[in-house]
């Protein structure tokens, strides 16, 4: 296997033409497809998958190859185009149909592309799940003859229904909102977001400036909504006055915001916005009942204090979608999600979804009456420093050391190494998407931070 193509629980990515390539597509999608038929209840009639994808060149290419593959064993096609993930994942519910199989590399560079297999229940595969496709693509499963191949069919109104669905929500605050007349700036990277994210705020009466709204799959900047990245954003919201920037990734799940002045303020102060509108929202019999929010081991301490401060329960558990979205729905959480922008609601979805986000953040933003920078300045202040670095054999021996460096910390191994004392914390872990470790630390300054990325940097090598 290439050292670019990653496999992991629901699916997997590699760079287009080299390692993920039509042939492979087709084998995966017809296992995917076979595992549905096996699931599938006797005299339920021919089973479903939900198929979209985000604007990436590759595209088409991989849905026609998917499409051909999941026909093959006998399940008909309901394909949503270009959508959002959470879409796609909203759909699968809709359409009772047994799998969802999402073409989109997420933040990754323009050259890959990967495949994301969702569940019945519109949750990313668990790890026994996505080993039965595997071992049904490693023995290559039968193909229908002309009688029994599948059918394939369109859905457009997988984002129409995606956003009523919000707006049912109960909790969004539309005349509050349109009072404001927000202006927006938004940048979707040119990926799958303006196809949901323009109806969403023409709802919401947000005017708009935009950039990179084509979802022609061409990358302007790295496609990551991380500070660094959002230089234009901000220089947009300065020149045209916008009262905050909305920056998403290429499918549409991870949400970052860059206040009236044009500065980012990291993708952890979304999360920490939309549980903030959630738990100040909760009234009735809910208010009186404790709420539990979940999040991963990465996620920032700005969205504990926002959930503490609300008299919540906090819980964290490994970093992956699909870890968060099982423990909300386990632990009945009334919110989750993780730090890098993605927003869990299950009241809606359990899966990220920036489109929730949004409606979240300017509810928040409409019903206090303040603007972004005020609940950035009302919160505790962190900087979370991030790094990357080769990964090796002897990641153990590297846990293993720095807990000895650090013996006072509180120390947790279920994804990698989290090291945690009461105002900061370190995780390495390896990268379910790339082949690296990743080194991320959290401080209440940023000197406090970096030290504590290149104790584990030096201890790397």
């Amino acid at each position: 296997m290439s050292d670019t193509l990653m496999i992991s629980v629901s699916g997997m990515r590699g760079h287009v033409g080299t390692d993920l390539t039509p042939e492979l597509v087709t084998r995966h999608a017809a296992a995917l497809g076979a595992w549905v038929r096996a699931a599938a209840l006797p005299g339920s009639g021919r089973p479903a998958v939900v198929l979209g994808r985000d604007a990436r060149t590759s595209g088409p290419m991989f849905a026609h190859a998917a499409a051909a593959g999941l026909m093959s064993v006998g399940v008909d096609v309901v394909d949503v185009g270009v959508v959002p993930t959470p879409t796609v994942q909203l759909a699968v519910e809709h359409h009772h149909a047994g799998a969802g199989l999402i073409l989109t590399a997420s933040h990754n560079p323009i050259e890959w592309n990967a495949l994301k297999f969702v569940g019945p229940d519109g949750i990313f595969l668990d790890a026994e799940a996505g080993e039965r496709v595997r071992a049904l693509a490693e023995q290559g499963p039968p193909r229908m003859g002309w009688e029994g191949i599948g059918e394939l069919r369109e859905d457009s109104e997988a984002v129409r229904r995606h956003l009523d669905a919000i707006f049912a929500l109960g909790i969004i605050d539309l005349e509050a909102i349109r009072r404001r007349r927000f202006h927006v700036a938004l940048d979707c990277v040119r990926g799958a977001g303006a196809v949901a994210m323009l109806p969403l705020l023409e709802r919401l009466g947000c005017r708009v400036s935009g950039i990179n709204l084509e979802p022609d799959g061409r990358f302007p900047r790295p496609p990551e909504p991380v500070p660094e990245n959002l230089e234009e954003l901000g220089r947009l919201v300065r020149e045209s006055g916008a009262d905050l920037g909305l920056a998403v990734d290429p499918d549409v799940d991870r949400l970052a915001l860059v206040d009236e002045q044009g500065r980012p303020i990291g993708e952890d102060y979304t999360l920490a916005f939309a549980v903030r509108a959630v738990l100040d929202g909760r009234s009735g019999g809910d208010a009186a009942k404790v709420p539990t929010v979940v999040v991963n081991l990465s996620t920032s301490l700005v969205v504990e204090d926002a959930a503490r401060a609300a008299g919540a329960r906090f819980l964290r558990v490994a970093v992956g979608e699909a870890n968060v979205a099982r423990a909300i729905r386990d632990e009945g959480a009334v919110i989750g999600g993780e730090g890098n922008g993605g927003v869990m609601l299950p009241a809606l979805h359990i899966g990220r979804d920036a489109p929730l986000g949004v409606a979240l953040i300017l509810h928040l933003l409409a019903a206090n009456e303040v603007r972004v920078s005020d609940v950035v300045a009302a919160s505790p202040r962190y900087t979370i420093v991030k790094a990357k670095g080769p990964r090796g054999p002897e990641l153990q021996l590297l846990y293993a050391r720095l807990r000895r460096r650090f013996a006072e910390a509180e120390a947790d191994e279920r994804d990698g190494l989290r090291l945690a004392w009461q105002d900061r914390w370190l995780h390495v872990r390896p990268s379910g998407t790339e082949p690296i470790v990743r080194l991320i630390a959290e401080a209440p300054s940023q000197a406090d931070a970096e030290s504590l990325v290149a104790a584990a940097r030096e201890l790397l090598h």
